[in-house]
């Protein structure tokens, strides 16, 4: 199985559709996706910059833009099934399925996920992968990337958020970083789990 973490800006570079096209045919009963905050997380970004409310409140937000960013997602391919518990994803990852993880803050919560901006939506899809005891992690960027550019390089450029490579250091995680322009890469890997 996969974890294929879908940055919301993808929006911005047609890219998304196709990646959720793929998803959707060739990924049944492998890939689990996980949205980005994308456009919705940006205003929150925004709005706590003019309102100064604490990152508490801006994290909760931020979960819903992932929540929105799912909806968006099974809006543009209705095969696609949102859930949102983690307990649910494997039962519902049969061979017709694909699932689209919609967070719950209450259970982030629970995992003492620190709510700030140094963790989005990267992390929280290896966490996720760690706790489905998924051994592959694919982060999809509308961003242009050197090939042999390290998660640690990615981060420190702020391709990837800041507490992700802390995270995965200790985990028997693979993790691809590609291009919006790279789907043949994301084609040839599911063909490999198959």
């Amino acid at each position: 199985m996969i974890v294929l973490k879908l940055g919301g800006s993808l929006l911005s570079k047609n890219a998304l559709l196709p990646f959720l096209e793929l998803a959707s045919q060739d990924g049944k009963g492998q890939v689990i996706i996980v949205p980005g905050g994308g456009v919705f997380a940006d205003q929150v970004r925004l709005t706590q910059k003019q309102w100064q409310y604490n990152d508490q409140t801006a994290h909760y937000m931020a979960i819903l833009a992932m929540q929105q960013m799912a909806l968006l997602f099974q809006g543009l391919c209705p095969e696609l099934l949102v859930v949102n518990k983690v307990a649910a994803i494997l039962p519902n990852m049969q061979p017709q399925n694909v699932v689209i993880w919609s967070p719950l803050a209450s259970e982030l919560d629970a995992a003492e996920i620190p709510a700030n901006w140094d963790i989005t939506s990267d992390t929280l899809a290896a966490w996720l992968a760690v706790e489905l005891s998924i051994d592959h992690l694919t982060l999809v960027k509308s961003c242009e990337l050197l090939g042999n550019s390290t998660v640690e390089q990615l981060s420190a450029l702020g391709i990837i958020d800041h507490s992700f490579t802390n995270f995965v250091d200790n985990q028997s995680l693979t993790v691809d970083c590609i291009s919006h322009q790279q789907i043949s890469t994301l084609a040839t890997r599911l063909k490999k789990h198959v």
